[in-house]
């Protein structure tokens, strides 16, 4: 597999150092069009998604918060909106040169597994959409506890896989079926928006992603759904 490669040779899902230099690439590539095509995938439901995490994370006004693997800016800009001093870290480069032009927040490029932050640096971290495209999860959680300060608080969006039969089917038709599709014609990248919606299988079961979340030091380790079960929030608070 080469870096532009998001798939393996089979058609699999890459792992370990191949994934991290795959899933860069991948961004990379997608950026120009990455926000319009969020906004078609998700039926405009996005912005939506992002505002319940930032309100998720409950912390006062002027409190600093990492957007972590930030990409273009988004959930950086909805914690400009509700009060919070936002700060980005991302690895690809193109996703951080399209946020500087749409957020003044501070901006660097870094590895969610060791981020060039001090310990107990900030107030809180919030993540969108990403968590399936790191290498170690449980890696990145503890990254997480190490600069957050007592009583911070995380939150992650991501996708999710309903448990209901009808609409896991439902999901399974517009996000393996019609997602890639409208990728080729208008991304036209196939291949990302056939990972994009497989990455899901990359996250532990919930309940093993709430243990690994509690393990690495948050309390109060909770999971919530949206949108039939296709999309859900997990939080904490660092002991």
């Amino acid at each position: 597999m080469t870096g532009g490669s998001v798939l393996t040779p089979s058609g699999g899902l890459p792992e370990g150092p191949e994934k991290r230099q795959a899933v860069e690439a991948m961004f990379d590539r997608l950026a120009p069009g990455y926000d319009r095509m969020n906004r078609i995938i998700s039926l405009g439901r996005d912005t939506r998604w992002r505002r319940r995490t930032v309100q998720s994370l409950g912390l006062p006004r002027g409190s600093l918060v990492l957007d972590l693997a930030c990409g273009t800016g988004d959930l950086c800009r909805e914690l400009v909106d509700a009060g919070y001093r936002p700060l980005g870290i991302d690895f690809a480069t193109r996703m951080l040169d399209l946020a500087r032009e749409r957020t003044d927040a501070p901006l660097v490029r870094g590895d969610a597994q060791a981020m060039p932050l001090h310990d107990g640096a900030v107030d809180g971290v919030v993540c969108g959409f990403a968590l399936r495209n790191f290498v170690d999860v449980r890696a990145v959680f503890d990254e997480c506890a190490r600069i957050l300060r007592p009583g911070g608080r995380f939150v992650a969006l991501d996708a999710a896989v309903p448990e209901h039969a009808v609409m896991r089917a439902g999901n399974t038709v517009w996000f393996r079926g019609a997602v890639p599709l409208l990728g080729r014609i208008l991304a036209r990248d196939a291949e990302a928006y056939r990972y994009l919606p497989r990455s899901t299988a990359y996250l532990p079961p919930p309940s093993v992603l709430l243990g690994q979340l509690h393990a690495a030091g948050f309390a109060g380790a909770a999971r919530r759904t949206m949108t039939g079960g296709s999309v859900q929030l997990i939080s904490g608070t660092r002991v």
